[in-house]
């Protein structure tokens, strides 16, 4: 019988680092029950005797957790200009207790981009970065931080090497990573919008909605931002208005708030 689940997420934290109290419940243990019967399983334990011994199934369940969806470090060119000089400029001008947003955050990809190319810069212990997004389930599997190999394949080797461990086919991201991102649940179309940051990102996010939702979108980012602040938005979106809406334009997709 497949009842002792909490003793199963014990066992698969020790077994893969992953925690399960991550995911949804109810479908998580449906879903898990089935692979485990398939392969002949009658009981958890059982599994876990399986996952410890069959290489190949093991593998099959780290993929079975896998996102697929994630990308880091999209669009490289764009992040290049972010390492050379949007980081140095904050720094520069803000000091290095940046505060940084990342909205629409999605399967944690870009938020944990923001990290690593921080980290290049400054302490660990001084990047901050809000990750929020609207879907729950997305955010658990950012906290998860579990990716693909196609996932991580713009991330630079260095940093690759340094913050990401291999885990059956797939990758898992460093808890010293995890620690500068906290993910909350937001609306960019009706929660209230933090305030005082230094960075916010929102990309392929805002091509979704009516050119008066984005208006509203941008305008409460402005107000979101320090004066010099910067927001990095997406290679499919323009802001054709950046000046009614009081930003001055870095780049294609960098544009700074001015007052």
């Amino acid at each position: 019988m497949f009842d002792d689940y909490e003793k199963f997420k014990k066992d698969v934290l020790a077994l893969t680092k992953i925690d399960l109290n991550y995911y949804k419940e109810k479908q998580m243990r449906r879903r898990i029950n089935t692979i485990a019967t398939k392969h002949g399983c009658q009981d958890y334990d059982e599994y876990v005797k399986v996952l410890k011994t069959d290489k190949e199934k093991f593998t099959q369940f780290i993929n079975f957790l896998t996102i697929n969806v994630s990308e880091f470090y999209r669009n490289p060119d764009q992040w290049k200009l972010m390492d050379e000089t949007v980081i140095p400029k904050l720094i520069r001008e803000q000091g290095r207790n940046l505060k940084i947003w990342s909205a629409a955050c999605s399967t944690g990809d870009e938020p944990y981009s923001l990290a690593m190319a921080f980290s290049k810069h400054i302490p660990l212990t001084n990047i901050r970065i809000t990750a929020t997004d609207i879907d729950k389930q997305v955010i658990q599997h950012a906290q998860v931080g579990l990716y693909n190999e196609k996932s991580i394949a713009n991330v630079p080797v260095d940093l690759k090497k340094k913050y990401f461990t291999k885990v059956g086919e797939s990758y898992q991201i460093s808890d010293e990573i995890k620690r500068c991102v906290t993910f909350k649940e937001h609306n960019l179309l009706k929660d209230p919008y933090p305030k005082d940051f230094d960075l916010i990102l929102c990309r392929n996010v805002v091509i979704y909605f009516t050119d008066e939702a984005k208006d509203m979108i941008y305008k409460n980012f402005y107000s979101s931002l320090k004066n010099h602040g910067v927001l990095f938005i997406g290679s499919t979106e323009q802001i054709t208005n950046y000046r009614e809406l009081g930003f001055e334009r870095m780049s294609s997709f960098y544009f700074e708030k001015k007052i």
